[in-house]
C-alpha cells in the first residue's frame, strides 16, 4: 500500500512539473524571460508535493531567499559528488563560510533564524525532475512534510540549489 501511495505522489509531482514547464509567451516587450527559472519550478513542485499531503503551501520569504542565494553562491565552485546535497551524511554537509556575514548581508539576525533549516542540493545542470526528487525523495522530505515550516527561500548557482525553510515562530521567521 505504501508503494502505491509513493507511486501516486511521484506521478502527481512529475505531472505538475511538466505542466509548470509549459509556459505561455506574452507579447510584453519587457518580459525577457520566456521560461520559469529553477527556483520557481522547485517551489511549485514542493508546494504540489505538500498539497498531496494536505499541507499548506510554503510562502516565499525574501530574506530566506537572500540567504539561499548567498549560500548557493558560496557552493558554486564545489563539485557535485555522491556525498553532497541531500545524499550528505548528517554532520558532513558542505561548510557555510562566514555565516554571520551572510546573515548581516541579508538583514537577518541569528535569533530569528534559529528554527529555520538550510537544505543544499547539488544536481548536474539543475535538471528540474532530479532537483525535485532530491528534496521529496530523500531525508529532506522530513522537513518538507513538517507543518512547522511555513515559508521558503530558494537560491541557485551553477549546479547548486539551496532551500531555506522558515517557521512562523519568532525564532524562525527570518525577520
Amino acid at each position: 500500500m505504501a508503494y502505491v501511495q509513493k507511486y501516486v505522489i511521484l506521478t502527481l509531482l512529475l505531472l505538475s512539473i511538466f505542466c509548470i514547464n509549459q509556459t505561455v509567451k506574452c507579447d510584453d516587450d519587457n518580459d525577457d524571460d520566456d521560461h520559469l527559472d529553477e527556483e520557481d519550478i522547485l517551489l511549485a513542485g514542493i508546494n504540489s508535493y505538500r498539497a498531496t499531503l494536505n499541507l499548506t503551501a510554503l510562502i516565499e520569504n525574501e530574506r530566506a531567499e537572500c540567504l539561499a542565494d548567498e549560500i548557493a553562491d558560496q557552493f558554486k565552485y564545489q563539485p557535485c559528488t555522491n556525498t553532497t546535497g541531500s545524499n550528505t551524511v548528517p554532520g558532513t554537509e558542505p561548510e557555510i563560510f562566514n555565516y554571520p556575514n551572510l546573515l548581516q548581508k541579508c538583514h537577518l539576525n541569528v535569533n530569528t533564524t534559529r528554527d529555520g533549516v538550510i537544505l543544499p542540493a547539488c544536481v548536474p545542470n539543475l535538471d528540474s525532475t532530479l532537483v525535485l526528487s532530491n528534496y521529496t525523495m530523500s531525508r529532506y522530505s522530513n522537513y518538507l512534510n513538517d507543518t512547522k515550516y511555513t515559508g521558503v527561500g530558494i537560491g541557485s548557482e551553477d549546479n547548486w540549489i539551496v532551500v531555506v525553510l522558515t517557521t512562523n515562530t519568532p525564532e524562525g521567521r527570518f525577520w
